[in-house]
């Protein structure tokens, strides 16, 4: 891509919007920004922005958008997309941001960039906090006035006349400009009181007392039961359910008796994970630009996103294949990377079938914090692709779970891989890959490894298991990784699929935790707790600090019902200590501390 050069022909302003007449490689660009809203506005309030561009070539444009803060570096808030319009809001601090548009024409592959400076101010006046509404009626903007440098601010609260519950996160003082924290985890058309406290070294200085009523909650909320309820000291420890619906277009959060106290509305196909400070990674299905990966902060602000086409274009530079899809996993790596799965499609030739086979492989791709891609994985270059799909699935166009498949009618479903989580001993990747029935590791080595596979656990893998059980081993199996920042622990939701058509047509899924001995290639089951149902498809398994392990069987079909989702607590014993149904299909589902630590 090259940079065109650029110098001004004209520069009008006002105070509706600013724009200019570049002179790029022989052609005339005339950008116009526009924000909704004229300048300044309050700490957290939302400005769209629209850019208008004439190019005196032809050709499709598309636009990128960054955004500086005070005294920082430009950071990406959207990558190249056709969409003209970007929602921003800026929640941190008061000052001069700068907010630059990069026009792209996609024939002539010149890039035009345009910045102008937008002031945001601060909501604290005469040094008294103040706590505002946001675009999510069960989160608050709370703004406090500067404090010294070197200390350290928090924000406590509670429902009124039952104490302070909650707390923020810390965050460290700035001097001359605002505190602002998103309050967040509180229950619908409900009073709160809150306050902050200033911690240096051992003293706290506390601020004075206010309240805020949350507003009513408006989201295609599904049915919760309790079936069984949670009970101190253990499982009371994470009062927080973060879940994934997919069919009900909503990433919710619930207390344990299942009422709303976040949410997130999105169009159909979502998928999420929570991300330690108050934010969430998504995947979602947009009509403009095509498949969108995003993070959100809690008030549901978009704070970066790039999307399949953009992605793709920098994996065909590299010389890699394109993918048609992201699909069932985005995650944060711990040095801030994010590792998401996309879907590769290719015509084989007399490999998983006489004559030319339509095969969905899939691809780790590893992204900087600017969303712009570093490492790779592929399936088809790491793996025997004669080793067909167990089950033999296959997919078509649109079907449910499937990527898009656009070469034949019908499609090898090879591998779908359904999670991604990190090795913290090696710094390697374990991908949990559902119609192989295997959990693998990828040589990642933060970013320097080869892809080499390293080993394949599961049935027919690099590992025996001791267990007496007559079929030990996971199949088709959700959310597999290590935990205890080891790699001696592996907890994994297993559906069971591939047991039930060869060993028991009427088993359950499990919550499965394996002792692991890699130097020996040995594994031995220390949980292997029946839940109660079968889930055919999706799933978690996530250990709790308390020793406990959360399991959710995301989809459930009994009798002529709609699928339905359970939520359950087990204990290493294997008895289930909580468990919360929730009328809808649920992809993931999390139990949190709080809304700010996943």
């Amino acid at each position: 891509m090259r940079r065109a050069s650029r110098r001004f022909v004209s520069f009008l302003a006002s105070s509706a919007a600013i724009s200019a007449s570049v002179v790029c490689a022989q052609a005339v660009v005339q950008i116009q920004l526009t924000p909704s809203l004229p300048e300044p506005q309050p700490v957290g309030t939302r400005v769209t922005w629209t850019v208008t561009a004439t190019d005196s070539n032809p050709g499709a444009q598309d636009y990128r958008f960054n955004v500086r803060s005070p005294g920082g570096t430009f950071r990406l808030v959207r990558d190249y997309s056709p969409s003209t319009t970007l929602t921003w809001a800026e929640s941190e601090r008061e000052g001069i941001y700068d907010l630059q548009v990069l026009v792209r024409n996609k024939s002539t592959n010149t890039v035009t960039s345009f910045v102008r400076s937008y002031m945001v101010s601060s909501r604290v006046t005469g040094g008294v906090p103040v706590v505002s509404v946001t675009a999510n009626p069960l989160v608050a903007l709370y703004s406090a006035p500067p404090c010294p440098a070197g200390s350290r601010m928090r924000v406590r609260f509670g429902i009124s006349g039952q104490g302070f519950t909650q707390s923020t996160p810390l965050k460290p003082c700035v001097p001359n400009v605002s505190m602002n924290f998103y309050i967040a985890g509180m229950l619908a058309n409900t009073q709160y009181t809150l306050k902050h406290d200033i911690l240096t070294g051992p003293l706290i200085e506390t601020g004075p007392t206010l309240t805020f009523r949350t507003g009513a909650a408006s989201g295609n909320f599904p049915s919760a039961l309790v079936l069984r309820p949670a009970t101190p000291p253990n499982s009371l420890q994470y009062p927080v359910l973060l879940l994934n619906h997919i069919t009900r277009q909503i990433v919710m959060a619930t207390d344990l008796s299942g009422r709303p106290i976040w949410y997130y509305n999105y169009p159909a196909g979502t998928i999420g994970r929570a991300v330690a400070g108050g934010t969430f990674l998504l995947l979602i299905n947009e009509s403009v630009g095509g498949q969108i990966l995003r993070e959100v902060d809690l008030a549901s602000n978009t704070l970066r996103e790039t999307n399949v086409s953009r992605v793709s274009e920098q994996l065909q530079a590299r010389g890699e294949d394109r993918i048609t899809s992201f699909h069932h996993e985005i995650t944060r790596l711990p040095d801030g990377k994010i590792a998401v799965l996309g879907s590769i499609e290719k015509i084989l030739t007399d490999v998983q079938g006489p004559g030319q086979v339509d095969v969905l492989g899939d691809m780790i791709i590893v992204l900087d914090t600017n969303l712009q891609v570093l490492w790779t994985w592929n399936s088809f270059r790491h793996l025997d692709v004669t080793r067909k799909a167990v089950l033999n699935e296959t997919c078509t166009n649109g079907a449910a779970g499937c990527p898009p498949v656009l070469l034949r009618p019908i499609a090898n479903d090879w591998t779908h891989s359904n999670s991604i989580t990190y090795s913290a001993v090696d710094g390697n990747l374990l991908l949990s890959m559902r119609h192989q029935d295997w959990v693998i590791k990828v040589d990642y080595r933060n970013g320097s490894g080869t892809g080499n596979i390293v080993w394949r656990l599961g049935k027919d893998g690099d590992f025996a298991i001791s267990s007496s059980d007559p079929y030990p081993w996971f199949s088709h199996q959700h959310d597999a990784g290590f935990n205890i920042n080891g790699n001696q622990i592996f907890s994994v939701y297993d559906n069971g699929n591939t047991r039930r058509a060869f060993s028991n047509p009427d088993a359950h899924s499990r919550g499965q935790v394996y002792q692991v001995d890699e130097s020996n290639r040995r594994v031995s089951l220390t949980l292997n707790a029946d839940l109660g149902q079968y889930a055919a498809a999706v799933g978690t398994a996530e250990r709790l600090a308390n020793g406990n392990y959360h399991f959710d069987s995301g989809f459930i079909v009994s009798g002529s019902n709609p699928p339905f989702a359970q939520a359950v607590e087990v204990q290493p014993n294997g008895s289930i200590v909580y468990t919360l149904q929730s009328g809808d299909v649920t992809y993931r589902s999390f139990r949190m501390e709080d809304l700010y630590t996943p």
